[in-house]
């Protein structure tokens, strides 16, 4: 998703893109192969508008007018405190939109087949990279060779691309395992996303449209298998020691699935012709739901340094251009990773005196109009140097 925004961005600007995609367009359309949603900030909003996206995923994208955060435990009664975010309270119609991961590639994929700077080849793996010092070359497992003055790799967290370019990162694995699925429930949501802290980690319940919502479960990793191996029934049960009675009866519909969870920051997000986006360059923790915008805000940037070079007549290649790249996001990167870390930390437990603290702390935030409106805001992506794109400009 990062990797395609980012090739229409670049071809919109007038450079001739290749976008390399190792799975094929029909199965990352499918139903089956992900399950994931993702939160799109009103930032981010912005920015697929600008490159022409939205109409194409807006009928499958559900409105955020509310965020309830909570504390507590299975069979325990929630914490007094909470906090609670409302679109109202700073004149915005909502705070961002809730979209399946496979609406977002539709309406990319649609919008790439329109574009005549953009060739799309999937699927291709890239099995080498080339560098030199007027240009690089990519080897793809069709046989096809690719030339250009600059490659960008997007593939991941476990990214070929980046250990092959010798790029070291930083970081861990959780000892937690992501469990999403899609639930029905008897009662409308209103457009509110809710996050439970429980002990074993994040509860988030976040609306979809057809009266539905994606369940992004964050469980122990030794009890996780023992979960997804429960029949319908008692999967169910257990789901709804958790969900809580305010939509009432909750069931899932169609498959589970699960995913490790896990930190990352690259030492460098780019060498000479060379450069990182999205989770390639940074992967963080998903208890505030930001990883993909952190992933499009790379692609806004790097676009908006990129053209504006090669207004200027710049080689876009060469490594102080890139290196504008890398200053612009990398303290944003950072910042972003070290707070859902933290915040993991802080809330994945049941430790008493840390329970009083976080929950006092969400209470004192909720009852300082400033601080809640800034946290909406920073939610929102709206905060800091935004690129172009993310102030619904062209980049």
């Amino acid at each position: 998703m990062v990797g395609l925004s980012l090739g229409l961005a670049l071809a919109q600007g007038g450079f001739r893109t290749v976008v390399a995609d190792i799975a094929p367009m029909t199965a990352q359309l499918d139903p089956n192969f992900d399950g994931r949603v993702s939160a799109l900030a009103y930032a981010t909003i912005r920015m697929v508008r600008a490159l022409g996206v939205w109409d194409a995923m807006a009928a499958h994208a559900q409105p955020i007018r509310e965020i309830l955060v909570t504390d507590g435990a299975p069979g325990r009664a929630a914490s007094p405190f909470s906090l609670h975010f409302d679109a109202q309270e700073v004149g915005a119609p909502q705070l961002g939109a809730i979209v399946e991961n496979r609406h977002i590639r539709a309406a990319l994929a649609a919008r790439a087949a329109q574009e005549k700077n953009l060739t799309l080849i999937a699927p291709a793996a890239v099995t080498g990279v080339t560098v030199t010092g007027i240009g690089v070359t990519a080897t793809l497992s069709n046989g096809e060779t690719v030339s250009a003055a600059l490659a960008i790799a997007a593939d991941g967290r476990v990214s070929p691309l980046r250990e092959n370019m010798g790029i070291k990162t930083i970081g861990w694995s959780y000892p937690q395992t992501g469990i999403v699925a899609t639930v029905a429930h008897a009662r409308p949501h209103n457009g509110v996303a809710y996050e439970h802290f429980l002990p074993a980690g994040p509860f988030a319940i976040l609306p979809m449209t057809d009266n539905r919502s994606s369940l992004v479960w964050t469980e122990e990793k030794a009890k996780a298998p023992a979960l997804l191996a429960l029949d319908e029934a008692r999967f169910n049960a257990e789901l709804a020691k958790r969900f809580g009675a305010h939509l009432g009866d909750v069931r899932v519909t169609g498959p589970r699935w699960s995913y490790p969870l896990s930190f990352h920051i690259a030492r460098d997000f780019v060498r000479p012709r060379f450069a990182l986006a999205g989770d390639c360059a940074h992967g963080i923790h998903p208890i505030a739901g930001q990883g993909l915008n952190l992933g499009l805000k790379d692609a806004a940037a790097l676009a908006e340094v990129l053209l504006d070079a090669a207004r200027l007549g710049q080689d876009i290649g060469a490594l102080d251009v890139l290196k504008r790249y890398e200053r612009w996001r990398r303290f944003d990167s950072v910042a972003m990773a070290a707070s859902t870390d933290a915040l993991n930390r802080l809330f994945s437990n049941d430790i008493a005196p840390l329970r009083l603290l976080r929950d006092v702390g969400m209470g004192i935030v909720d009852s300082i109009g400033p601080a809640r409106r800034f946290f909406m805001r920073h939610a929102g992506g709206d905060v800091g140097k935004l690129p172009r794109l993310m102030r619904g400009e062209a980049a």
